[in-house]
């Protein structure tokens, strides 16, 4: 197994999503890894991962779960639903980049919609599943 790869798999999911022009007219540049204290009213966040040994014959690889949300803090789920039908129509619009390895597929898994009274919130958590090939193995 390797967890090797997991830096270049964020930064490439960052620069795809950051660099789309309709996220940007959406968002104004609102996707972060770290949410600053005064994020805005619509925003996507890059959120936690499970990662399992995916290694075979051919080199190490890993499957990695990844969840990206869709966060808002208005009325009603509409802006966050559109929000996060462009981001899965973004990341899966073609192959991801990597600085190290490769992606043998990238899948949406499931989402989850969801309000958070304690933080005034509505949120869908996306899940998606990528397979990587370290090619450095």
């Amino acid at each position: 197994m390797t967890y090797a790869m997991g830096d270049s798999l964020q930064m490439a999911i960052y620069s795809r999503l950051s660099g789309d022009p309709a996220m940007d007219t959406l968002l104004g540049g609102a996707i972060y890894d770290a949410v600053p204290q005064s994020a805005p009213d619509l925003f996507v966040a890059l959120g936690p991962e499970r990662v399992r040994d995916a290694s075979d014959k051919s080199g190490a690889g890993a499957l990695h779960e990844m969840t990206i949300s869709v966060v808002t803090t208005g009325d009603g789920y509409l802006a966050a639903k559109e929000a996060a039908a462009l981001v899965s129509d973004t990341l899966l619009s073609g192959a991801l980049t990597l600085t190290r390895g490769r992606v043998v597929y990238l899948r949406f898994l499931r989402a989850r919609a969801r309000r958070d009274r304690a933080e005034g919130t509505r949120r869908i958590d996306m899940t998606f599943r990528a397979r990587l090939d370290d090619d450095n193995s």
